[in-house]
């Protein structure tokens, strides 16, 4: 380990940046916290000098037998920061506070691989521009260590604190910017272009992000044999109101890599906008597309073109969904793990017959507000998919005690089941206690406790 005495105290301490008292910052290992302010760049005292006498004899004597014991300070600086990387980070603002060494020591980069800001009245722009600068110390302008930048809730977050994480992180991996509605298009394209290891990206509840995409000189830069890529595995979308089938080809086209796309309440997206992702993204596991009510049996053809690939998907408040599109999925999507269809009212028992019989090693699914789901589905279910964990039920008007029995029989693996609104007596339910013992079961039913 290098020498950490040299470093200088010309930037603030973590208590300067955020005070104590009121902790807003937090980095890996530590919980999350917020505050209201992010003071100026200014220069203080790490911490107050001690007393220059003492006059009392007994404090003498305790303070002399107090330094004495201070083993601590013997530990390397390796041990020392080993011990700092447990700490949150009130505490290891805190620890900044004891004296030059600690101060040091707590400014480590290998301390800070994580940057976590969450409130939404914190001058988020400003306390990342003073980190990052902190970070730099040792390697101007980059932040080597930094990997994880977690901005989520922060309202204040504007574009010009992503084009400082932008500059100053070309290690990223992770970025999550949930609910902060002020950042646009160009910041997210400046950070996926000048951070090319980005692999998790969270821009959900982003109203003005419409696209992911690489800049025009970012593209302008890259060799013919690499393409217009970006190597974003995991992108989360969830509330872009304004992503339509043009984004999400734009988006398929440079994100070819994606393994995990939620698209929720992306209301403009249409069955065209999926037949422009199963073109390029042929590798994606987990979708969901919940309320895109313009998504049909259609979009459900595109899908399946996924194949084994696909564990999870959720469909949930689809209504132009009915067994067609279910046929689909089961026919092609065999390894079908996680299936949510709740509030597709033209799923009838055949979709879920066909659903069981071909995607038998389906472990979670939620076919609730699904009136025309009967006893006779879930006895296709009971006798084809024995390794279910967790059922959904709700709202479901045909379903019986009876059903209940059948599928109690036969899943004893069964760890959730959500039965309300759901004309089933208490003998059922007593039923299922008995056989699925380690089964909660979420229910409306005043006679059973």
């Amino acid at each position: 380990d290098s020498d950490l005495s040299m470093r200088t105290l010309s930037t603030p301490s973590p208590a300067l940046i955020f005070p104590p008292n009121s902790p807003g910052f937090q980095n890996g290992r530590g919980s999350s916290t917020s505050s209201s302010s992010v003071t100026g760049e200014t220069v203080a005292m790490v911490h107050s000098p001690p007393p220059t006498r003492l006059t009392h004899p007994l404090i003498r004597l305790a303070s002399k037998h107090q330094k004495e014991q201070a083993n601590i300070d013997r530990l390397p600086d390796h041990a020392m920061i080993q011990i700092f990387s447990f700490l949150p980070t009130n505490q290891l603002c805190r620890c900044a506070r004891v004296c030059r060494r600690w101060y040091n020591l707590a400014w480590d980069p290998r301390l800070w691989r994580t940057i976590r800001l969450t409130g939404e009245t914190i001058n988020v722009d400003r306390a990342l521009k003073v980190l990052t600068r902190r970070l730099c110390q040792d390697t101007p302008n980059v932040c080597l260590m930094l990997e994880t930048v977690i901005v989520s809730g922060c309202r204040r977050l504007t574009d010009r604190g992503l084009y400082t994480i932008a500059q100053c992180c070309p290690e990223l991996r992770r970025l999550e910017v949930s609910g902060c509605y002020n950042i646009s298009n160009e910041a997210v394209f400046d950070v996926v272009s000048l951070c090319p290891n980005l692999e998790h990206l969270d821009v959900s509840g982003c109203s003005k992000v419409t696209c992911i995409s690489l800049t025009r000189e970012a593209s302008i830069k890259l060799s013919p044999l690499h393409g217009k890529q970006i190597s974003i595995r995991y992108l989360d979308m969830t509330d872009c109101f304004v992503l339509e089938d043009e984004g999400l080809h734009t988006i398929a086209a440079h994100c070819t890599q994606l393994t995990h796309l939620y698209l929720r309440r992306c209301v403009r997206i249409t069955d065209e906008g999926l037949r422009y992702l199963m073109i390029y993204c042929t590798s994606i596991k987990e979708l969901s597309v919940s309320d895109c009510r313009f998504v049909s049996d259609f979009g459900m053809r595109e899908i399946a073109k996924l194949e084994s690939r696909l564990r999870y998907l959720s469909i949930a408040h689809c209504g132009r969904i009915t067994d067609v599109g279910i046929r689909y999925i089961a026919k092609y999507c065999s390894k079908l793990r996680y299936l949510n269809a709740r509030g597709c009212e033209g799923i009838t028992d055949h979709g879920v017959e066909y659903l069981a019989k071909n995607c038998t090693k389906l472990k979670s699914l939620d076919i609730g507000k699904c009136p025309l789901v009967s006893d006779t589905g879930l006895e296709f279910l009971a006798l084809n998919c024995f390794n279910l964990k967790r059922l959904s039920l709700k709202s479901c008007e045909s379903i019986t005690g009876q059903g209940l029995q059948i599928v109690a029989a036969n899943c004893f693996d069964l760890q959730m089941l959500n039965v309300q609104d759901c004309d089933v007596s208490v003998d059922a339910l007593r039923f299922v206690k008995r056989h699925c013992k380690r089964c909660i079961i979420e229910h409306t039913n005043p006679a059973f406790f």
